[in-house]
């Protein structure tokens, strides 16, 4: 696979992983912490958005969403980390670094 398709493809798996973990975090933030109801619809918007981004990735849709899993992993420590100050530890890390091995070998291998 070209280094221009990889670097599309990681682009979408960081998109997708931004409108699903905003989605995700939005709702979060309405229902369990009582903030407007508009963070809630603003939330379930993203999760439609979401919805749509994986389809413009190249590969089929089980490994697409198979490999998202491990990026979602690592994206959702990130955003933690950014949104609610939360660090990750060395096992965070570790297992971050394995889910992206993973994704790397369901998407990038070649066939």
């Amino acid at each position: 696979m070209p280094a221009t398709d990889i670097a599309r493809s990681l682009a979408l798996f960081v998109l997708a992983g931004l409108f699903e973990i905003g989605g995700g975090w939005l709702i979060w933030q309405y229902w369990r912490h009582g903030a407007h109801w508009a963070m809630g619809l603003a939330g379930a918007a993203a999760l439609v958005i979401y919805g749509l981004v994986p389809t413009y990735q190249p590969a089929d849709f089980g490994r697409v969403y198979a490999a998202y899993g491990g990026m979602f992993v690592v994206l959702s420590f990130a955003w933690a980390r950014v949104f609610d100050g939360a660090v990750p530890d060395r096992a965070d890390v570790v297992g971050g670094l394995i889910c992206l091995a993973g994704v790397g070998v369901i998407v990038y291998w070649p066939r």
